[in-house]
């Protein structure tokens, strides 16, 4: 059995020293260049799907990235969220799956009425158009209903 308590320096162009780099690239990007990557993402769809509303209002600068994540057996994928103001977010993300590839998933967290906070999957401009048409009287706020149990009433 080989003595793996002492460490032996290797050679900044050796073979073990590429094959090492290469084993660290196909491990996947680092966090902090899936915060980055993640940010640039959403800035990218945000300004392409959106370009009359958000894009005009969220900045590139204003995003920030957060890594993947493992949560209970569960992969989260890196995302990037953006403060509007008033207690109002955007959440950007990647889908992945095998049959589909990768879909932009852009959702606006609203706070409610009750204190609680509620998530709305955008699906382009004009539904995010008639949502804040619906939050203006509340000042961005959803009004709470008992009855539908996830604080939404749109």
């Amino acid at each position: 059995m080989p003595d793996t308590t002492t460490a032996r320096p290797y050679a900044p162009g050796s073979p073990l020293a590429f094959l090492l780099e290469v084993a660290a690239d196909a491990c996947g990007l680092d966090e902090g260049e899936q915060r980055e990557d993640a940010e640039t993402a959403a800035a990218h769809h945000t300004y392409a799907a959106y370009p009359q509303t958000l894009a005009q209002a969220v900045d590139v600068a204003d995003w920030q990235g957060a890594a993947a994540t493992d949560s209970g057996g569960h992969r989260v994928e890196p995302s990037a969220v953006a403060w509007l103001d008033g207690g109002l977010w955007l959440h950007h993300t990647l889908r992945i799956t095998e049959h589909d590839g990768a879909a932009d998933v852009l959702t606006l967290i609203v706070p409610c009425t009750c204190g609680r906070y509620t998530d709305i999957t955008l699906d382009g401009e004009e539904m995010l158009l008639e949502l804040l048409a619906e939050l203006a009287p509340t000042h961005g706020r959803s009004v709470h209903d008992d009855t539908v149990g996830d604080c939404r009433s749109v």
